[in-house]
């Protein structure tokens, strides 16, 4: 996820080294079953142990062919006899375009066409296939290409490498007049060339080369060329397997009904009418719900239409928005706040600014509202379980397995398949849980599925963020003393506890305790505030989406008070930072900043560094009788090296869409202990119709690659509302702002 789980990654890293155990220990070559070669790599050597116990799983001398079931690194590049590559690794696709792009650094090294590349998931097993970034075996965090650069590449060119050499051994040359294209290896003096399956045989039985040399990027063929997706088509015509189309034989469905009150339980149920529905075979009830089993979809849902509940509400029966709020608020002013950055003396600096200037700004909770709801396939037996299922954590759904079921890790059996959009909802394994402890009262495979509406009624939602935030100007308008306290729910406390240190959640700080501007006095505070029983979880964008909203809006009421424009203002603090300022004069060039804009439009900006990447965004909006249309947008985007472009391309684009969804209409809302919202009638994302032009522009870099996936959603609520000020006048500090912009404008 953010900042926490890297910086837990980085401890892995660093007590590697400490240990003196290097990358390269785990390039090791051997026989494949069946016949070819097999590479195995590690990402990071962190997560391996001691090189001693390395050297005995492996051999002697480290080259000598592994047993059966023994050799265990952390993915596996397998080059058979007909030429064929295969990958095994353990990041899952949600859209974001990795099952192409991860191909791509291999094939590029390897020197093989991209369409002779095959992937395939690799099991749950946090000791082999943690993400040093991440801290395990997760996809989240844009962090797939960023941890696989350099590994994936090494891996190719070690095998290329080994591959010309036994080219080399049999036509008694020197390696160095070979080279290899296209799959094969070729001797250009004498005519000779091989296959890459013609020679895997012999590599196998070569020491795996050391110290191979990556090729220079302007030699790149492949890496940083517009290339289509490997897994559109099988989307296109259907073919793509999610979480929702598995079918095992004899399996059945079940349809839950949750408790509607967070902490509810279930009292009893009157399921007479329910059981006299066709199709339906079964009623089973658990700690929180009622699952009705049906023999087909329909059968299940009307089957729960027909039951009649009674449930303990327990103590947050009577929980609003108002108490929400209001603890938050509570606890922004008497709470003491954990500090995440302290520079200068804050305080002398207000006592000399000119000008002060504060805000509150409020951000709601959020649901995820995948395109495919929650859905998951179990099938428990008293020996052993499989589950099938779409997730971002798969070591943590055998672990949820092994809690509900008391069986053994392998007894256990994960098929995990394409997910149909994640953005952090699928980092958790309260649905799989929930379908292991119905699946425990079923005699057969049973697929539980969540309408939309419990999908969005029973959700881990994006937590309700109250920042107080201030700023003192010098006669300049130059922010000489920044402020800012965060108040909020803290994610990683709960997800990875480690993370949660002396106070501070990591993630709810991050992109606010480490800005781009040049601010010579800060303090950063957080104070945790849990609201209640409602669960929070990871959202599209995590920390940076709400920090950058506060920050970029708070730059902007800065710019207001000195009276400057909002790009030269920020021009100006960022003179540290030539990435930040690149891609802010690459936006604004091309979005034409300056001229005046007609009578009810606005145009709006805002930087943002997080992830490892760097983006700025300019929004144009329009306002008419308090409904905001976003008319255009305007990226500009430094994420290092590129891999695919038009995977970039497409997933700022997605998270610009995202973005404006929760920007201008999405929010949840609590009252009675209850989830208001029910379905996209209510809960609102921004339709096709409304959907802006979206102009994405790459810069150049040299820079080892940032993440995309998240970033095109945190940089855009704050020049969308920046926008709105600068069409109407009105600061708008609390989202959405669609509601909000109405009721001020009526009034």
């Amino acid at each position: 996820m953010s900042q926490g789980l890297l910086d837990a990654g980085r401890s892995a890293e660093r007590a590697a080294a400490s240990s003196g155990v290097s990358r390269r220990s785990f390039l090791k070559m051997s026989a494949a079953a069946g016949g070819g070669l097999l590479l195995g790599f590690s990402f990071d050597a962190g997560a391996q142990g001691d090189s001693a116990a390395r050297k005995s799983v492996v051999g002697g001398d480290g080259n000598e062919a592994p047993q059966d079931g023994v050799f265990e690194p952390n993915a596996f590049v397998q080059i058979d006899r007909t030429g064929k590559v295969t990958l095994i690794i353990p990041k899952v696709e949600m859209g974001q375009g990795v099952y192409t792009s991860i191909p791509m650094l291999i094939a590029e090294e390897l020197e093989v066409p991209l369409d002779s590349v095959t992937l395939d998931h690799a099991p749950p097993d946090a000791k082999l296939f943690t993400d040093p970034l991440l801290g395990g075996q997760l996809t989240g965090g844009s962090t797939s290409i960023r941890y696989a650069w350099e590994p994936m590449r090494r891996a190719g060119a070690t095998a290329r490498v080994a591959l010309i050499a036994a080219a080399a051994q049999q036509w008694s040359v020197d390696a160095g007049e070979c080279h290899a294209k296209n799959g094969e290896v070729l001797h250009d003096a004498s005519g000779r060339r091989a296959s890459y399956g013609q020679l895997v045989d012999a590599a196998a039985k070569l020491p795996a080369p050391q110290n191979v040399t990556l090729k220079n990027p302007k030699d790149f063929t492949l890496i940083g060329k517009p290339t289509k997706r490997l897994d559109s088509p099988e989307k296109v015509d259907g073919s793509a397997l999610f979480g929702l189309d598995v079918r095992v034989p004899n399996m059945v469905y079940a349809a839950i009904v949750n408790c509607p009150v967070f902490g509810g339980t279930l009292a009893r149920v009157d399921d007479t009418h329910a059981k006299q529905i066709p199709g339906v075979t079964q009623i089973v009830k658990i700690d929180n719900g009622v699952a009705v089993i049906g023999a087909h979809t329909w059968a299940a849902k009307r089957g729960a239409a027909a039951l009649v509940i009674e449930w303990n509400e327990g103590a947050t029966a009577n929980l609003s928005m108002r108490q929400i709020v209001g603890d938050l608020a509570n606890a922004a002013q008497q709470q003491p706040g954990a500090v995440a950055r302290k520079d200068g003396d804050v305080q002398q600096a207000f006592g000399g600014a000119k000008t002060r200037v504060d805000a509150v700004y409020q951000q709601p909770f959020l649901a995820h509202a995948t395109m495919e709801p929650i859905n998951c396939t179990v099938h428990v037996r008293a020996d052993a379980c499989e589950i099938w299922v779409g997730t971002q954590v798969p070591t943590r759904a055998i672990d949820a397995g092994v809690a509900v079921t008391g069986l053994k890790p392998e007894q256990i059996v994960l098929h995990n398949h394409l997910l149909g959009g994640g953005f952090g909802r699928r980092l958790e394994v309260d649905a799989i849980t929930q379908a292991l402890k119905v699946g425990k009262q079923v005699n057969a495979p049973v697929k539980v599925f969540w309408t939309r509406e419990e999908d969005i009624q029973h959700d881990m939602y994006r937590p309700f963020y109250y920042d107080r935030i201030s700023a003192g100007l010098d006669a300049n308008g130059k922010p000489v003393a920044w402020q800012h306290r965060i108040v909020g729910s803290s994610i990683m406390a709960r997800f990875a506890p480690p993370a949660f240190k002396n106070g501070i959640d990591p993630d709810a700080v991050e992109v606010a305790a480490d800005l781009p501007y040049d601010l010579p006095n800060q303090l950063i505070e957080y104070v945790r505030q849990e609201p209640h029983t409602v669960p929070t979880a990871f959202w599209r964008g995590v920390g940076p989406t709400r920090g950058t909203f506060v920050v970029e809006s708070f730059i902007d009421e800065c710019a207001a008070a000195a009276k400057t424009d909002p790009v030269q203002y920020r021009r100006n603090l960022l003179g540290k930072s030539p990435r930040a300022l690149g891609v802010l004069d690459v936006a604004t060039r091309a979005a034409n900043w300056g001229p005046p804009m007609p009578k009810g439009q606005g145009r709006g900006v805002s930087v943002m560094h997080a992830f490892g990447s760097f983006f700025a965004m300019v929004a144009d909006v329009s306002v008419t009788n308090g409904e905001v249309r976003v008319n255009r947008v305007v990226a500009a985007v430094d994420c290092g090296m590129v891999v695919n472009p038009t995977t970039i391309e497409a997933q700022v684009q997605g998270g610009i869409v995202f973005g404006i969804s929760a920007a201008l209409y999405s929010e949840i809302t609590i009252e009675r202990g209850r989830v208001q919202q029910r379905n996209f009638t209510d809960y609102r994302i921004l339709r096709i119709d409304e959907a802006p032009v979206i102009e994405v522009h790459i810069v150049p870099s040299g820079e080892a690659p940032g993440g995309i996936g998240e970033p095109g959603t945190a940089a855009l609520a704050p020049a969308v509302t920046n926008a709105i000020y600068a069409a109407t006048g009105q600061r708008l500090r609390h989202l959405p702002v669609g509601r909000q912009l109405m009721n001020t404008q009526s009034a």
